[in-house]
C-alpha cells in the first residue's frame, strides 16, 4: 500500500516483493511497489502540506506526539508480533525493546519540544529555527518501528512534512505506524508512506523534486551514495550509518560483568544492531579468562521459534544477510582465528530459518576482516591488547565511529579513556544509554544526530531577521 495527502491507495509498480518470515522462511504478504507516480505524487502531497503547521503551538504539537505513543501502547502487543514475524526479533525482546522505543521516541520528543525555542532575540535580530522543508525518509529492517519513529517524531515536532519508505524486507509495521499517525490526527499530506526497494523507489524518492532534506539510516555503502546525490542535488542529508563497536576493559574488577554485558548487547537482535559491542578487548593476561566467560554467556543465548517467549536468539532478518555472516565467520577461520563456539551451520535444534548459532572468536587481531567490517550477526570477536595506549589504536582502528564502552575499577580512569576515543556514544561501567541523550557517529558511521533536541534540530533551518526598530 502507498498512503499520502491522507488516504492509502493500492501500489501500482511492476515489481511484487514477498516479505519473508526468517524463522520459517515462508511467506507472510507479497509486497506491491509504489509506483514513481505515485512517488512524486506523494512528494508533491507532502509539499502542499509544508504550511499546514502554521500558527499550531509546541503544546498541540507535543499532545499530537503524545497521542501517537498512546495507540502505540494501546496495540504493543500485535504490533510486537508483527516485528517478530517479519524481522525475527524474539518475541520477548520485541515487546522489551522493539515497541518501548518507539512509544519512548514520541514521549520524549514532545516532551523536548514544550522546552524548545523556535525564535530567540539577538541584539537587533529575531533568530527564527525553522522547518526545513519535506524529509524523505528511509528506514532499515533491523529496529523498523523505533528507527521510523527516530525521524517522524522530530519531523512532526519541526513542522516538516515527512514521506517514508520503510525497507521492502521489513515494512509491516512501519505502514502499521502510518496508519496509527493518520488515525490520531496527523494533518494530512504530513506523513505519506511509498514502499519498495531502494534502487527503485528509494531512488526516486531521493530524486523527487520538492524534497528538501533527505534522512537515512542504514549501511555505510548505501549511505555513501545517497550523500553523493545529495551533494549533487544540494540536500542537507542526515546519515545514520554502519558501527563496529568496541567494550575496552581495562582491568580485571570488572570483567565478569564487562564480558556478560558485551556478550547480551552483541547478541542482541541476533547482532542486527548498528551499536552492537562486537569487539571485546582485553589485556592479554585475562584473555583466557574472558574466552571462558564469553562462551559460557553465549550458551545463554538459544536459537529457537521467536514466537516462543523463551527463545533468546532468532534468526537474521534475510538469507543475503545469513550468507554474509557466514562468510565473515569462514574468513576468520581461515585467517587463523579460534571459533571457540558457534559457526556457521544452523544451530542444534533448528531444521529451518536464517539461523546462526551465537559465536565467540578468539586471536582475533585488528587487521582480520571479521575485526574491521561490520558483520550484522551474533559474532563476537575478543582482540588482546598490551597497553592503554594500543587499546586505544585498536577501538579507533575502523573506519567507524558509532558507539563503545569502557571498564575500568577507577571510573576517572574509564572517563578519560572515553573522552579520548572518536565515537559518537560511550558507556561507562554499563551505565544504561540515555534514550535522550543525542545518537550518531563519526566517520563511516555518518553524520547528523538523532534522539532528544538533536533529532529535531535536524530538522530546522535557521533564519536571522535584522531589523532597525529592534536597535
Amino acid at each position: 500500500m502507498t498512503f499520502w495527502g491522507g488516504r492509502w491507495r493500492d501500489s501500482r509498480g511492476s515489481n511484487r516483493i514477498p516479505v519473508l518470515n526468517p524463522a520459517t522462511e515462508s511467506i507472510l504478504v507479497e509486497s506491491v511497489e509504489s509506483s514513481p507516480e505515485q512517488v512524486r505524487a506523494a512528494v508533491d502531497a507532502a509539499a502542499a502540506a509544508r504550511g499546514v503547521w502554521n500558527g499550531s503551538s509546541s503544546s498541540e504539537r507535543a499532545e499530537l506526539l503524545n497521542g501517537i505513543a498512546d495507540a502505540l501502547e494501546e496495540c504493543a502487543d500485535e504490533l510486537a508480533l508483527v516485528v517478530t514475524d517479519e524481522v525475527g526479533t524474539p518475541i520477548a525482546e520485541s515487546r522489551r525493546l522493539q515497541l518501548p522505543t518507539a512509544v519512548h521516541t514520541f514521549r520524549s520528543t514532545a516532551a523536548a519540544i514544550e522546552d524548545f525555542s523556535f525564535r530567540e532575540m539577538l541584539d537587533n535580530s529575531v533568530i527564527e529555527h525553522c522547518p526545513i522543508g519535506v524529509v524523505a525518509a528511509i528506514t532499515p529492517w533491523n529496529y523498523p518501528l523505533y528507527l521510523a519513529a527516530c525521524k517522524l517524531a522530530p519531523a512532526i515536532a519541526a513542522g516538516c512534512p515527512i514521506v517514508i519508505k520503510p525497507s521492502e524486507t521489513a515494512p509491516l509495521a512501519v505502514t502499521e505506524l502510518a496508519d496509527l499517525c493518520h488515525r490520531t490526527g496527523v494533518p494530512g499530506g504530513a506523513v505519506g508512506l511509498v514502499q519498495g526497494g531502494g534502487e527503485t523507489v528509494g531512488n526516486a524518492l531521493i530524486e523527487a523534486a520538492g524534497v528538501d532534506m533527505i534522512s537515512f539510516t542504514g549501511s555505510t555503502r548505501t549511505g555513501g551514495r545517497i550523500a553523493a546525490q545529495a551533494g549533487r542535488l544540494i540536500r542537507p542529508v542526515a546519515l545514520e550509518l554502519g558501527g563496529k563497536s568496541a567494550a575496552v576493559v581495562l582491568d580485571a574488577a570488572l570483567l565478569e560483568s564487562a564480558v556478560r554485558q558485551t556478550v547480551a548487547k552483541c547478541f542482541q537482535n541476533a547482532g542486527q544492531t548498528c551499536a552492537a559491542l562486537s569487539r571485546l578487548l582485553v589485556p592479554g593476561h585475562l584473555k583466557a579468562r574472558t574466552e571462558e566467560l564469553a562462551v559460557a554467556f553465549a550458551g545463554e543465548y538459544a536459537a529457537g521459534d521467536p514466537r516462543d517467549p523463551e527463545t533468546t536468539l532468532g534468526p537474521l532478518a534475510s538469507e543475503a544477510q545469513l550468507g554474509r555472516v557466514r562468510r565473515f565467520v569462514r574468513s576468520a577461520d581461515e585467517d587463523g582465528a579460534r571459533v571457540l563456539c558457534g559457526g556457521w551451520e544452523l544451530p542444534n535444534g533448528v531444521e529451518k530459518g536464517f539461523f546462526v548459532p551465537a559465536t565467540v572468536i578468539s586471536d582475533v587481531s585488528p587487521d582480520m576482516e571479521v575485526a574491521r567490517e561490520e558483520i550484522f550477526g551474533p559474532v563476537l570477536s575478543i582482540i588482546a591488547f598490551e597497553d592503554e595506549s594500543e587499546a586505544l589504536a585498536i577501538a579507533d582502528g575502523t573506519e567507524y565511529g558509532l558507539s563503545g564502552a569502557v571498564w575500568a575499577a577507577d571510573a576517572d580512569r574509564a572517563m578519560r579513556f572515553a573522552r579520548r576515543m572518536r565515537i559518537g556514544s560511550v558507556a561507562i561501567n554499563g551505565a544504561p544509554t540515555n534514550a535522550d541523550a543525542p545518537f550518531g557517529g563519526f566517520g563511516a558511521s555518518g553524520f547528523g544526530r538523532e534522539r532528544g533536541r538533536a533529532g529535531i534540530e535536524e530538522y530546522l533551518a535557521t533564519k536571522a531577521i535584522h531589523s532597525a526598530a529592534n536597535g
